[in-house]
């Protein structure tokens, strides 16, 4: 058992007979009375993110994970086939397990995150940044660098996403994974 003020981002821990993933946490202090912490916490068994407050007295049983390695290999139905490069073992997941789904593609490197307890797989956890190649956007024109302004881009693997008025099909940028948003063009 963890105190509350053990919580940071990135902690896997079991509350309401589920296991959770910290994915922001606030310590929050009052004029009066008692501080608390808000914690935004995401399900690794539905993928959902629930908000929720602890106090500073609460206590939350902590587990203990190990990250592996995996190569994304294919789809079947409803399920992602990973293969560990080290063994060669294929491991089935539920595709609701990655948030990015329409980011990935074969061959992805990605880290699946296990409960040491019992080694049961939690979640996959795909690269901060991704390099993928714009397949489809409206055509550019020559010195729209001055604005901000944004365009929908589809990139491989389907996924749509916004890039500046400059970025031409066949370009390959660099999208963050958690926001699916353009960080960089990739200049060849």
């Amino acid at each position: 058992m963890a105190k509350t003020s053990d919580i940071r981002k990135g902690m896997t821990f079991k509350h309401n007979g589920d296991i959770f993933t910290v994915v922001e946490f606030q310590h929050v202090k009052q004029g009066r009375g008692a501080g608390f912490y808000r914690v935004k916490m995401k399900s690794l068994t539905t993928g959902r993110v629930l908000e929720n407050n602890f106090t500073q007295h609460d206590r939350i049983d902590d587990i203990r994970v190990e990250r592996h390695e995996y190569q994304y290999s294919f789809q079947e139905g409803d399920f992602l086939v990973f293969m560990n490069m080290e063994t060669w073992e294929q491991l089935r997941l539920e595709q609701h397990r990655i948030d990015a789904i329409d980011l990935l593609l074969e061959g992805d490197i990605c880290e699946i995150l296990f409960n040491t307890a019992d080694n049961t797989p939690l979640t996959i956890e795909q690269p901060p940044n991704v390099i993928r190649e714009v397949t489809y956007t409206e055509p550019g024109l020559k010195g729209d660098t001055a604005t901000n302004t944004l365009k929908p881009a589809t990139v491989e693997g389907g996924a749509e996403i916004k890039v500046p008025l400059f970025i031409n099909t066949g370009d390959k940028v660099k999208i963050d994974t958690a926001t699916k948003s353009y960080m960089e063009r990739i200049k060849n």
